[in-house]
């Protein structure tokens, strides 16, 4: 298939998934985007990423992962988000030389635009916290909450990290998380040492079926900003939630190119001060070795 048509398929799902959101797809905002990435694509996951709350709605956040090279020079040379001097423009070359890379990935909303870069450490070399926080570009409040990592058993398990260049904040996604950060009252400890809402019935009932949790850190502030738990599903309708209706539409009708019986999903429940909101991200495009990414098994077992 030509990368024309490649491109072409890609954005009319994107569109086709930006009116389940209610999100406006404009291609002036979304074709300069897939042409930068085109060439990467056809080897790529694809996912689209709706969230519930009033500041996350009338947007649709599309996910490329398993890209082979720095994608946020692709961006600036291609005039996708603005060179900044703040540290949040090195960080990722600086970790992309301190570190082994498995791959990297982008976020971009068909309505803010160019937002974050993904880098993956290679499943079987999950890196250490303490390191991360000396490479000069990271935030110092992860120097500030290294304890609590420790405290919790996630002070070697760093397997992703997110950049998010508007906000100026980092996602540190663990991997091989001891069992006990997923009890009720472990969750319920570990938000009131954060300084956070204790979590609600909900969360905590997501809590039995996560695989993964993840900080948000920032540069403004030694706090930890936000936490999140997430649970890999074929059928969301199956976790013990109500799916919020712009979710459950998405389940129900987003677009996806792979066999259906192999249908996945990550729902995603995440504490802040400002409450709680859920995100649902729906792949379009599918590879195998993205399981290897997040450590999960491939088979039915890894995916309840």
């Amino acid at each position: 298939m030509s990368e024309a048509v490649d491109l072409a398929r890609v954005y009319s799902a994107i569109e086709e998934a930006s009116r389940l959101a209610d999100a406006p797809c404009s291609r002036e905002k979304v074709w300069p985007i897939l042409t930068t990435y085109g060439d990467t694509l056809a080897k790529a996951v694809i996912a689209f990423r709706v969230a519930t709350g009033e500041r996350r709605a009338g947007d649709l956040d599309c996910r490329f992962t398993m890209l082979p090279t720095d994608p946020y020079a692709l961006a600036l040379s291609n005039d996708l988000t603005p060179k900044t001097d703040h540290p949040v423009g090195d960080l990722l070359s600086d970790l992309s030389d301190l570190f082994p890379v498995d791959c990297y990935g982008i976020d971009f909303g068909v309505v803010d635009g160019f937002k974050k870069t993904w880098l993956f450490f290679p499943p079987d070399e999950l890196q250490s916290m303490p390191e991360l926080a000396d490479v000069p570009s990271m935030p110092p409040s992860m120097a500030e909450n290294l304890d609590l990592f420790a405290r919790h058993g996630l002070d070697n398990n760093a397997s992703l990290i997110g950049i998010d260049y508007p906000s100026r904040t980092l996602n540190v996604y663990f991997g091989e998380i001891p069992p006990e950060c997923f009890e009720p009252k472990v969750m319920i400890s570990t938000l009131r040492e954060i300084g956070l809402p204790d979590p609600s019935e909900h969360m905590l009932g997501l809590g039995e079926h996560a695989f993964g949790i993840y900080v948000t850190l920032g540069w403004d502030s030694p706090r930890i900003q936000r936490v999140t738990y997430a649970v890999m599903t074929p059928d969301p309708a199956s976790l013990p939630t109500r799916l919020d209706p712009t979710i459950e539409r998405f389940v129900k009708s987003a677009p996806y190119t792979y066999d259906a019986a192999d249908r996945r999903f990550v729902y995603a429940v995440t504490s802040s001060n400002d409450g709680e909101y859920c995100k649902l991200q729906s792949y379009y495009q599918w590879r195998p070795h993205m399981l290897h990414l997040m450590l999960l098994a491939d088979s039915a077992e890894g995916l309840e």
